[in-house]
């Protein structure tokens, strides 16, 4: 992964970068970092690069190939070009694209490849600058046009301003690949983007695509389907919206309870399609946990050091790919369990209560009851959180599983989303942003303790790799917006929310969170968004994949709940969706009546 940044001026004036966005990139990127211009008659590029070195050789960026093309990369490549176990995917990129004559050529190859990106391209020939980002959106890619300077900036990771200059930052729709002609745009002086959208050649879906790129396009510029009509076919195949005939098609289980999950395992299709599902899942898990930094390791010696951690709070989405990740990483590697808790709030009738007991009754409570609720961090994430841990040490007693409790207070908490995450969680700016950036931010830190032998201790996750479960409830009706819209539509209008959901997921989560962990010099994949595992998803009816008659904690992520029966998970199979928000209390922290919807007025600086 990379802190990537480029600009593009089209007069010779001097540019000073902005030291926050400089400093943010080389937290991306603490392995190396290096700058490159390219300059033409009329235009200058600034290439900066921060490398987070995951695998292979320790390769610098950009990337510069013989024929003067400069490649700016930052993604993994989990399947589509081949990568050897001791090259950089970077290098692999550039020389694929070395051989790119057209643009039919360029798309061919990024089209190929399966697994995140974000990336920035100078073409040498025909003096052309390409740059987007994956299907899904899964690395964050920003652009702003300033008008006085006459320069675009596309960079990993902004900065919040204030005053005129709140709203001058966009993400880049991950809606397609652009192309900038430098020659035409310098004789112009305004700068027009070529769009190249993911389609699978349907009309509607090209206009689509054309319509959230034009909503987003900084001031000043321009964005235009290109004139060849070429399109980058979609690495997932369509979503089944297909609708049931009767009731009989989708097992109406109306008044089922938790046991019939092991009656449902026992229907011969049913099983095939979890074990299918846990194929799928655990080869995505496998490419991400296996494509790691390279290091010298003695396998005799016990390895203090985890290599993947994984967001988790005990809930079903985590737990699973805890239990997929065991099965792919060493045993003698221990896996680090991030668990993020705020520092509930006493309420202050409480806090009175608690003062006039204490004058009248000195004398301290030790009985187990209060011992067991005393700790102002036993929020509902944690008490999941360790009891999924005994899952997984009963279905592994050999792993060593680090269970890092981050304890986070009202101080802090303040203090870092002042100094850092506004900036990260910029240019989004909801209730539900700062609650979801900050608990992930802190979550990805990995700065807590864990217990040995009954005592505490400090401790610091120095894993790079971070699995999160989010596209688990976009695909599978997780959350409980889905069953109002089953309730009022139907599987008509559940099927039009689901494809919603992931249509969005860049612009609402996966930028945010790839600048959030990112920060930390540690890298974020998605095993639930792997393409192959979105592609069996989608292949699916949606009755099969959820049954909202079911109880909460059973029908929604049905089938996911039947995964986790079949990996020998017990309870966890069964807790019912809670956001993290809530669930690590951040949401109360505040104690403000707001709506996730609302601006935060907390993440301004100025």
């Amino acid at each position: 992964m990379c802190g990537i940044f480029c600009l593009l001026t089209l007069t010779p004036s001097q540019f000073e970068r902005d030291k926050t966005v400089h400093e943010h990139l080389k937290r991306r990127g603490p392995n190396l970092s290096q700058d490159l211009t390219v300059r033409g008659s009329c235009y200058q590029c600034l290439f900066s690069a921060h490398v987070l070195h995951m695998r292979g050789l320790l390769t610098p960026q950009p990337v510069e190939d013989n024929a003067g093309n400069v490649l700016e990369w930052n993604g993994e490549i989990f399947g589509g070009l081949p990568v050897k176990p001791e090259e950089n995917d970077t290098t692999v990129v550039s020389q694929r694209l070395s051989t790119c004559s057209s643009p039919s050529e360029i798309l061919s190859v990024l089209s190929s490849i399966r697994g995140p990106w974000g990336f920035v391209y100078y073409q040498k020939a025909g003096d052309y600058l390409w740059f987007g980002r994956d299907f899904f959106g899964r690395r964050s890619l920003l652009w702003r046009f300033d008008t006085e300077l006459n320069a675009l900036t596309l960079t990993s990771v902004a900065a919040r301003g204030s005053g005129s200059d709140q709203a001058v930052w966009q993400e880049v729709p991950a809606a397609g690949v652009y192309r900038i002609d430098l020659n035409a745009t310098a004789e112009s002086g305004s700068v027009m983007f070529e769009v190249y959208p993911w389609a699978d050649g349907g009309t509607d879906e090209v206009s689509s695509c054309c319509e959230t790129i034009l909503e987003s396009v900084p001031s000043g510029c321009a964005a235009v389907m290109n004139q060849s009509g070429l399109v980058l076919p979609t690495p997932v195949r369509p979503l089944n919206t297909t609708i049931p005939t009767s009731l009989n098609e989708t097992e109406d289980h109306q008044n089922s309870c938790v046991k019939d999950l092991e009656q449902l395992l026992a229907s011969k299709d049913k099983n095939d399609e979890v074990n299918r599902l846990i194929e799928v899942l655990s080869e995505a898990v496998r490419r991400r946990v296996q494509a790691l930094p390279f290091r010298e390791q003695d396998v005799s010696l016990p390895d203090e050091q985890a290599s993947v951690a994984l967001l988790f709070s005990g809930g079903i989405d985590s737990m699973i790919l805890a239990a997929l990740a065991d099965r792919h990483i060493p045993a003698y590697q221990p896996i680090d369990l991030l668990n993020v808790a705020f520092k509930l709030q006493e309420p202050k009738k409480q806090k009175e209560s608690a003062n006039k007991h204490k004058k009248h009754n000195n004398k301290p409570k030790t009985d187990a009851a209060d011992s067991r609720t005393s700790s102002p961090f036993d929020v509902p994430d944690r008490i999941t959180g360790k009891a999924g841990l005994k899952e997984l040490q009963d279905l592994n007693p050999e792993r060593k599983w680090n269970f890092v409790e981050i304890n986070v207070t009202q101080e802090e908490l303040q203090k870092m989303r002042e100094e850092r995450i506004c900036h990260l969680v910029y240019p989004l700016d909801t209730v539900l942003d700062d609650s979801i950036g900050c608990a992930v931010w802190f979550a990805a830190r990995g700065a807590g303790f864990i217990m040995e032998d009954g005592d505490q201790r400090a401790f610091t996750s120095s894993a790079k790799v971070i699995l999160t479960g989010i596209g688990a409830d976009e695909q599978l009706a997780g959350y409980s917006r889905h069953r109002v819209r089953f309730k009022t539509s139907g599987f008509e209008g559940l099927i039009q929310e689901l494809a919603m959901e992931l249509g969005r997921i860049s612009s609402r989560n996966l930028g945010r969170d790839d600048r959030v962990i990112g920060d930390h010099g540690k890298e974020a994949r998605f095993p639930y968004l792997d393409e192959d595992v979105v592609s069996y998803l989608n292949s699916l009816p949606v009755w099969d994949k959820a049954d909202l008659s079911l109880p909460r904690g059973v029908g929604e992520k049905l089938l996911l709940r039947l995964a986790a029966k079949q990996l020998g998970l017990g309870q966890s199979a069964v807790l019912p969706k809670r956001a993290m928000q809530f669930g690590s209390r951040i949401a109360k922290m505040e104690d403000k009546r707001e709506k996730a919807s609302d601006k935060c007025t907390r993440l301004l600086t100025g």
